[in-house]
């Protein structure tokens, strides 16, 4: 197997992390709340990031009228056959294809990433901005519209007297990473054909 193709199937495993590490995670500081609050979100659930987490989160929406951090989402389905079927693809490249190939699945996947991104954008925002009218609490902004709760895509953000934090775990840098390699064997065996 040439150095290209070697470096290609890494690139194809790697995406796999995924199902051993959160993809993402979401981090609620406040003053009333010494450890602040906090969720990981995996490839295919939600977790806590310290026990009871999420229940609590609930809890302290509901009173804005947010709706609840659901159990299971349909992408929960779709994510893991998708990171699935796009690693066995990158095997199958690795093996039968060439260079040119290695820049198909590097397409591929940023398209693909570039989607999931923006999806988890409108879940997001729909969690922060779609309140219950008839909640306790109600919150506007200075302009007399409703105050919206959605957390940032990446980075902080202060909602009320919240900072929110969103950023990547292992599990995101994983999958950046194989994307990376792919461009790096697409390079490489475009190179070595050159020598030849």
């Amino acid at each position: 197997m040439k150095k290209p193709n070697i470096i290609m199937l890494i690139a194809a495993l790697l995406p796999l992390g995924l199902f051993l590490f959160p993809l993402w995670k979401i981090t609620l500081e406040a003053p009333q709340y010494p450890t602040p609050l906090g969720m990981y979100i995996h490839i295919n659930d939600f977790s806590d990031a310290n026990p009871h987490d999420i229940k609590n989160i609930n809890l302290m929406n509901h009173y804005v009228g947010m709706k609840y951090i659901p159990e299971s989402i349909p992408e929960f389905k779709i994510f893991p056959a998708g990171i699935l079927i796009t690693s066995l693809i990158g095997f199958i490249i690795a093996f039968k294809g060439n260079y040119k190939w290695f820049l198909f699945w590097f397409i591929l996947m940023v398209t693909l990433s570039s989607a999931g991104l923006y999806d988890f954008y409108l879940w997001e925002h729909d969690y922060g901005h779609n309140l219950d009218p008839k909640a306790i609490m109600k919150f506007t902004n200075p302009d007399g519209s409703q105050m919206g709760f959605q957390p940032p895509l990446f980075g902080s953000k202060d909602i009320l007297n919240f900072k929110a934090h969103s950023y990547p775990r292992l599990g995101a840098f994983f999958l950046g990473l194989g994307i990376l390699t792919s461009l790096i064997a697409y390079f490489i065996g475009k190179k070595n054909i050159k020598k030849v």
